[in-house]
């Protein structure tokens, strides 16, 4: 792609998506890194403070679709402030909150933000900018993603430790409030739909591709989920419990190399990008499952998972973006409730297999999961994930004026 091509794109309102994007991964994922504070400071047990992040993610899974269908024909810009609005108020509360029921409301709040705010990215980016640059352009937008995971929580749980937990929530706060003022005078404001091309629920759902990419994200973030959830009893059969940071730093810093990689091929390779990722994450799986003793494989292993996972979000965002055309926002609230049920899916079936028959199971669930990903990416070669050489869904992306 020339300079002048990369020049077109309106990178200080494509950043501005991409801090939202970074608030809210780090509202969600900071509790687990301050739990021992909050327990103290809110009086209650480690155990139930971990339920911050649960009453979050319920709160993304309950709002995505509904909220989103019923703000079709609202104008997106004061949408996108009110997600982020939502974020400044509930990490307010938080800050302030010595009442554990009122922080968990806060939570949901947040929750119900983050699902709004998910469905709205992806569609947001890609009609600021030309058809050919929506991969890239949603790649941008969704940086703040791995940002979030390899740095901000990190970051934040030292912060925490060093300042106190209140500390961080409250600078999240002030950062929700710079962001909207970033948004408002950055960001430019599109249309909603107009009334009489709102679409419903049932009739996007039946949109061809929309269900093989949904399908495809609820068995790729459930087989990386399973793993990520128990990442550190995994490692403790290993031998290797000591080094859980190390590792998680490894795949922190290769997934924002898998989602570099993905910005810069998406728009042309979308279709062997998902491929090449399935087969990577099946490969480092099967890597794991084979030797998992040795603590050379079990770091590669893990570079692999993080390359072939930093750039699923934008690689299943775009596909799903180009599928639905104007029909995005409602597709993409769709893909938030996948994804949150495949983040509950892979605790849930995760600890399962872990009680049942440990550490040992984790491999022969995520090729199985992986096995089928690639199945339905290799039959979605019309509708859902095209090669480059099918033009005609491009054309449907949904690029219209404010």
């Amino acid at each position: 792609m020339s300079a002048a091509s990369n020049a077109r794109l309106p990178l200080g309102a494509l950043l501005a998506l991409a801090m939202a994007g970074f608030i809210t991964i780090l509202t969600e994922a900071l509790p687990a890194g301050l739990l021992p504070q909050m327990a103290h400071g809110l009086g209650v047990s480690e155990a139930w403070i971990g339920q911050t992040v649960t009453i979050y993610a319920i709160g993304s899974l309950l709002a995505a679709i509904p909220l989103t269908s019923a703000t079709q024909g609202v104008r997106r810009r004061p949408l996108l402030l009110a997600a982020i609005a939502g974020f400044a108020i509930a990490n307010t509360v938080t800050t302030l909150s010595s009442s554990y029921a009122l922080t968990m409301l806060a939570r949901f709040l947040a929750g119900v933000s983050a699902g709004l705010l998910w469905a709205l990215l992806a569609g947001y980016a890609a009609r600021m900018v030309p058809a050919h640059q929506q991969g890239k352009a949603i790649a941008i937008a969704m940086v703040g993603t791995p940002l979030a995971l390899s740095l901000g929580v990190p970051a934040g749980t030292l912060f925490g430790n060093l300042l106190g937990w209140r500390v961080c929530f409250g600078a999240m706060s002030l950062l929700a409030l710079v962001l909207m003022l970033w948004v408002r005078f950055k960001v430019p404001d599109f249309a909603g739909q107009p009334n009489n091309r709102e679409l419903p629920l049932r009739q996007v759902f039946s949109i061809a591709g929309v269900r093989p990419v949904l399908f495809v994200v609820l068995c790729f973030v459930l087989a990386h989920n399973i793993l990520y959830t128990y990442i550190a009893p995994f490692l403790s059969a290993a031998g290797m419990g000591a080094r859980t940071d190390l590792v998680l730093l490894v795949f922190g810093m290769t997934s924002l190399l898998g989602i570099w990689i993905v910005g810069v091929l998406v728009d042309r390779h979308l279709r062997a990008l998902t491929l090449a990722s399935t087969v990577l994450f099946g490969a480092a799986a099967l890597a794991l499952g084979l030797a998992s003793e040795t603590a050379l494989v079990v770091h590669a292993a893990v570079a692999v998972w993080g390359i072939a996972f930093g750039g699923a979000a934008t690689l299943f965002q775009t596909a799903l973006a180009k599928t639905a055309g104007d029909a995005a926002d409602v597709a993409q609230s769709m893909l938030v409730t996948a994804w949150n049920a495949a983040i509950a899916g892979g605790g849930i079936i995760g600890g399962g297999l872990l009680g049942r028959w440990g550490v040992g199971a984790f491999a022969p669930a995520l090729l199985g999961l992986l096995v089928a990903t690639l199945v339905v990416v290799w039959a979605a070669r019309r509708h859902g994930f095209p090669g480059t050489s099918d033009k005609s869904i491009a054309s449907n992306a949904n690029c219209s004026e404010p």
